[in-house]
């Protein structure tokens, strides 16, 4: 009809059909914002500067699972019958990645998050919303002792949340800040280092950098304080420095600097590298690229999920069982982040949790130990179990959408 269409995209169907595209990166954050390549598909191919291009080209792949995982215990669901769902007993393995797929309107959400979650997170203790209809919870649910639900919803719309307190990382950061000479000479503490509480933060700005003018008919302004200079803490504050850096320095480094940083050879402090292992889960998720003092509410949906995810894997492989739900976490993911993240899975596999991921990305699926496909359709065609199995056996299904595009991905 004569329009012009742009689209932000990391589906490669929609990529191939462009008549033109823009990649922009090489990576993520202060990695990124170049230009890498314009032009078309076909081109981006030969691309050797192009992550997308280089897997669209099948340079870079995201391998299969040499085997999957075998599992014996299960969580079966008897009689699920909410919204469309036709009556139907689902068992989900345990201490194995279960992937939900099926069209749109399929039912994956309601058995999941209208169903599942609900059910088992009255028996784990903690609020939940009333469950949806199903007749009874059986197997080896005991096993587990907690359910986790990591959606894209943002971790906190509070400017003063950021990496670095989400993660734990800085309450180590200010106490290796107090223990500095100059800091006992002066009686600080660690709590004088917050940006969140009367004492060393500045007072003007009130530990947020910016100071918020009302206006009466237009947006409100936000301006950069001029007493801290968007520092956030009192300059006496900011004498106190490790390794030469103050903490406003500290908190100004991405994530894969700090790592850096608190793990020099020149560093032999206990506080600095609980600092670097509680940030590493951060990087190993992709987010490396982040900034510690970055405020959380200028986090994408993908950010916001994979911060999560980080502040699980920082918690140590002593912790009890847990069954961590992902509601599509490769939304708003490049291909080189799906990878990060199936690392980041198999790392809580590895640690003896179990995973349910509700998704439509083909690489996620084709990596499942277990695949459980609803359909048909979507609607009141939709609502019956198509098919539960390895994704190998999905591809002899023949009613099953997944099933016709994954024989191309596989």
């Amino acid at each position: 009809m004569g329009n012009t269409v742009i689209v932000v995209e990391h589906e490669e169907e929609i990529i191939k059909a462009a008549d033109q595209v823009i990649d922009i990166g090489p990576l993520a954050g202060s990695h990124g914002g170049e230009l890498v390549f314009q032009g078309t598909f076909n081109e981006i191919l030969e691309d050797e500067k192009s992550l997308t291009g280089q897997y669209l080209s099948g340079k870079k792949a995201i391998q299969m699972p040499v085997s999957h995982r075998p599992w014996n215990d299960f969580i079966e669901i008897k009689g699920a019958r909410e919204n469309n769902l036709k009556g139907i007993d689902v068992k989900f393995p345990l201490k194995a990645m279960t992937v939900v797929t099926g069209v749109s309107g399929s039912g994956k959400t309601t058995l999941i998050k209208r169903i599942l979650y609900p059910a088992l997170k009255k028996i784990y203790g903690g609020y939940g919303e009333r469950s949806g209809k199903f007749d009874r919870l059986e197997g080896d649910y005991d096993l587990i002792t907690a359910i986790e639900l990591i959606d894209q919803n943002p971790i906190g719309r509070s400017s003063r949340s950021n990496p670095a307190t989400y993660v734990k990382a800085f309450d180590d950061i200010r106490s290796l800040f107090a223990e500095q000479q100059l800091a006992k000479v002066r009686g600080y503490k660690p709590g004088f280092f917050s940006f969140n509480v009367e004492g060393g933060r500045c007072e003007e700005c009130e530990g947020e950098g910016i100071v918020t003018v009302e206006m009466q008919f237009m947006a409100d302004l936000h301006l950069t304080c001029d007493s801290c200079k968007g520092k956030r803490y009192k300059e006496e504050v900011l004498d106190v420095k490790y390794h030469d850096k103050t903490i406003s320095d500290i908190l100004d480094l991405t994530i894969e600097q700090a790592i850096g940083f608190f793990t020099s050879p020149a560093e032999k402090n206990a506080n600095a590298a609980r600092v670097a292992a509680k940030l590493q889960p951060l990087a190993d998720v992709g987010l490396g690229y982040l900034k510690l003092g970055q405020s959380s509410d200028t986090f994408s949906g993908g950010e916001a999920q994979r911060i999560k995810l980080a502040s699980f894997l920082t918690k140590g492989t002593n912790d009890a069982p847990t069954l961590f739900i992902f509601d599509e976490p490769t939304t708003g993911l490049h291909m080189h982040d799906i990878s990060r993240l199936l690392g980041a899975f198999n790392a809580l596999l590895a640690k003896g949790h179990s995973v349910i991921v509700i998704e439509h990305n083909l690489d996620v699926i084709k990596t499942a130990d277990w695949v459980i496909d609803l359909g048909p359709e979507g609607g009141e065609q939709g609502g019956y179990v198509l098919f539960a199995g390895t994704p190998e056996d999905l591809l002899k299904i023949e009613k099953s959408h997944t099933a016709m595009f994954l024989r191309h991905k596989m």
